[in-house]
């Protein structure tokens, strides 16, 4: 009896932007989110900035989606899947 392998993908994908293409088949992307304090009750904005990698000619305001990716280089681990 032959198993059947299933992969699983439990890879992260966020929505977020695109702030610099200046680099060759690499975008910045910043992606935003928020929280509530635990104490406090305020709610705090938080931002972070990814390097992802595409073959697609992207302008900086686009709305992306990146994936988690095995390492590319010293600096990118992630992979722009789709443009919105």
């Amino acid at each position: 009896m032959e198993k059947e392998i299933k992969k699983t993908d439990n890879k992260r994908q966020v929505k977020g932007i695109v702030t610099s293409n200046k680099m060759e088949k690499t975008v910045k992307v910043e992606v935003a989110s928020s929280e509530r304090h635990p104490q406090y009750s305020k709610i705090i904005k938080k931002k972070k900035v990814f390097f992802a990698h595409t073959n697609e000619e992207l302008q900086i305001g686009d709305e992306v989606v990146i994936k988690e990716s095995r390492p590319i280089s010293k600096k990118v681990r992630w992979t722009v899947i789709n443009k919105k």
